[in-house]
């Protein structure tokens, strides 16, 4: 990412030098394992002596607390919480994404503005607005999109950390319990991130199997990479 691309007009009232770093993010739903597979590729990235910088959603020490409290009130309007995550984006891009990239930092993001986007669109956003509010944001160098079905979902969950009421949809009340809202919420969230996968040209890397078969494929596809920083 020598020359930094915009999906819109960026950060106007600022320039932007040459940034040497990459960012790689890895998205996906609720439970998919992208934390897991962050954390191993931050490790592998160092032990082979590149420098990483990692981020995600609600990381903004501008918003997060604000965020935190919003989500345990359920006070805000969609809309609302919908631009309270952009500025945490905005806030996370500015000040920390891009001063990594700049310093040569392998950056990498657990989600990016997809996944708010998709989410937005489950809650009956429109779908250009909510993609045009995004058009300050840098493009990825690559994007992997960690794809499980729900049913995998379900049993990660199941033994995991459980149901919540976020990731289970039930601010849009998508079934009257946490377990089937979850399995109507996630498969439109999926359906939302399919298409955004095909618009915006993400890796797909099917999260269906064990951690480390995943993990080896990431590590393959950044293998490239390397050699271009």
């Amino acid at each position: 990412m020598t020359e930094p691309v915009y999906y819109g007009a960026g950060f106007p009232y600022r320039s932007m030098a040459s940034m040497p770093g990459k960012l790689i993010v890895l998205e996906g739903t609720d439970g998919v394992g992208r934390s897991t597979q962050i954390d191993l590729l931050r490790k592998w990235l160092e032990d082979t002596g590149y420098a990483v910088s990692d981020t995600g959603l609600r990381r903004s020490t501008l918003t997060q607390e604000g965020l935190d409290q919003a989500k345990l009130g359920h006070t805000l309007g969609r809309q609302t919480m919908s631009l309270f995550y952009a500025t945490d984006f905005a806030d996370r891009l500015e000040n920390q994404i891009i001063p990594a990239l700049k310093s040569g930092f392998y950056v990498l993001s657990d989600r990016y503005f997809y996944s708010i986007v998709a989410r937005d669109i489950v809650r009956g956003a429109d779908r250009q607005w909510s993609k045009n509010v995004y058009g300050f944001a840098l493009k990825p160098d690559i994007v992997f999109y960690l794809r499980a079905d729900v049913p995998t979902l379900i049993s990660r969950m199941v033994y995991g950390r459980g149901f919540n009421y976020w990731e289970s949809g039930m601010d849009i009340r998508c079934a009257n319990n946490l377990y089937d809202s979850f399995c109507v919420y996630q498969s439109r969230v999926i359906h939302e991130l399919d298409e955004l996968a095909e618009e915006y040209g993400f890796v797909i890397i099917d999260a269906n199997r064990p951690v480390n078969a995943i993990f080896e494929e990431l590590k393959n596809k950044i293998k490239p990479l390397l050699e271009t920083i």
